[in-house]
């Protein structure tokens, strides 16, 4: 943009003296810097005469919406009483974990909320925090890394092959598999997903586009990982129709990626301009679904979402090519995510911020670390959960107290104890940073039923 257009030149041609005219400058400076002056304000008189036309547009549906319906920007109060709630594990879960949940339920949009028994402290909602709440979505209610997921494939082979093929199985993980921040696959897969109206309409997704198709079937850092591992079936009536017995597995754990994290950032930031909150709860700041940035955000969510699944298909395609074995199951779940459901008769958005969607019949994997073992599991449909469960093992030892407190020797003598190969990974990740799974699913056992287990035995993590 040749001269830089300014707050005047949208009065000269009618705007209303309100904060329409800097949701206008804010939207033009952000996405269209670049283009003539004289053209953006063509637009914007015609945003002026006929604003239904651009409703839900990408830049100027925003400022329609302050022309329209201005939204209300106001300081929010706590509410003195909690929406009704329940805690699962209550005596395995920090204090800190319970009050952030406290106060979550006393934002004037709760409805209901619950706590998983692997539940830890985080920011807003604890990790392992289930929130349901009226027409309204919490960025961070959500997470960082959205649609962060499980995916497990079972393949037709005993499970000797893999002592069998140890060295074979290493070499699959070590140079195909890709972790942390820059690493990306050499020969790049493209997915349908990239022709989604969403990567044009929506300006921040256009920005992300090209490296979300650069980082497609990688794994990130942190607890994220790709394992060979037994799966044992223990359940002969189980849906997918394996005869009870042990195969191979591949279980994976990651998320969405920079386009998730960039997602969260940028709408979070939106929330907390829109919904001012005292200063305890600000990470709780919501989006109306019935906004403009509210619905966008909406969009982006299920795009990281989808992105997420896409990234874990990727990688299990890979391996089951250089396996030369097809999969005879996948189980996967999403596991930091917003779902419109039914609670108590009304539709409400639940926020599964590190928790297992465990509807009737609905299947999931919930690991436990490198050295225990995971549970595919059955939901029961449990109300009173709002139909969740816990996500993993959850942490006992945050990553700087694994720092303090443990040494690589520690973490080489527990691989040894359980025969499991450990490909990178840090101390942080060490398995005693992990509460005892067995003890968890003890504390839900009104929330899932088991039909078998996945035990690893070579994992590869970041280094």
């Amino acid at each position: 943009m040749g001269k830089k257009l300014k707050g005047k030149d949208l009065i000269n041609i009618g705007f209303p003296q309100n904060n329409s005219i800097n949701i206008a400058l804010g939207q033009i400076h952000r996405y269209r810097k670049k283009e003539k002056k004289e053209r953006i304000l063509e637009e914007a008189k015609e945003v002026l005469q006929n604003p239904e036309k651009f409703q839900g547009n990408a830049i100027w549906g925003k400022v329609v919406e302050g022309l329209i319906k201005p939204v209300e920007v106001q300081m929010h109060k706590l509410r003195n009483t909690r929406a009704p709630f329940s805690i699962y594990g209550e005596n395995e879960i920090d204090e800190q974990a319970k009050f952030q949940l406290y106060d979550a339920l006393k934002l004037p949009i709760a409805t209901a909320g619950a706590l998983m028994p692997d539940a830890h402290a985080g920011y807003g909602l604890p990790i392992g925090g289930v929130l349901a709440t009226d027409n309204a979505v919490i960025p961070y209610g959500v997470g960082l890394d959205i649609g962060c997921r499980m995916s497990l494939s079972i393949y037709p082979m005993k499970a000797s092959y893999i002592k069998g093929k140890q060295h074979q199985l290493e070499n699959i993980l070590k140079e195909h598999t890709k972790f942390g921040m820059y690493e990306t696959h050499r020969q790049k897969h493209d997915h349908e997903l990239f022709e989604r109206p969403e990567f044009e309409e929506i300006p921040l997704l256009k920005k992300l586009k090209m490296q979300a198709y650069n980082q497609l079937g990688t794994s990130g850092s942190g607890n994220h990982f790709v394992e060979f591992g037994v799966v044992q079936i223990t359940d002969e009536h189980n849906e997918f129709k394996v005869p009870v017995g042990e195969y191979v597995g591949l279980l994976t754990h990651s998320g969405s990626r920079a386009l998730g994290a960039n997602i969260a950032k940028h709408y979070s930031y939106l929330a907390g301009k829109q919904c001012p909150l005292p200063k305890n709860v600000q990470h709780l700041a919501w989006l109306d679904l019935n906004t403009h940035d509210g619905q966008e955000y909406w969009l982006a969510m299920n795009l990281a979402g989808d992105y997420a699944k896409a990234c874990h298909d990727n990688i299990h395609a890979r391996i089951s090519k250089l396996l030369g074995c097809k999969a005879i199951v996948n189980i996967e779940n999403h596991h930091n995510f917003a779902w419109k459901e039914v609670v108590n008769g009304q539709e409400q958005i639940v926020h599964r911020k590190g928790a297992t969607p465990a509807a009737k019949n609905q299947l999931g994997i919930i690991p436990g670390s490198m050295t225990a073992p995971g549970f595919i599991v059955r939901g029961l449909g449990n109300q009173e959960s709002l139909q969740s469960a816990s996500h993993g093992a959850g942490r006992k030892h945050s990553r700087r107290k694994c720092k303090e407190k443990f040494t690589k020797s520690d973490i080489k003598h527990q691989l040894q104890m359980h025969e499991v190969t450990l490909l990178g990974g840090g101390v942080d990740e060490a398995p005693m940073a992990y509460k005892n799974i067995k003890k968890v699913m003890a504390n839900q056992q009104e929330l899932v039923e088991v039909l078998g287990m996945f035990t690893p035995k070579i994992v590869r993590m970041d280094k």
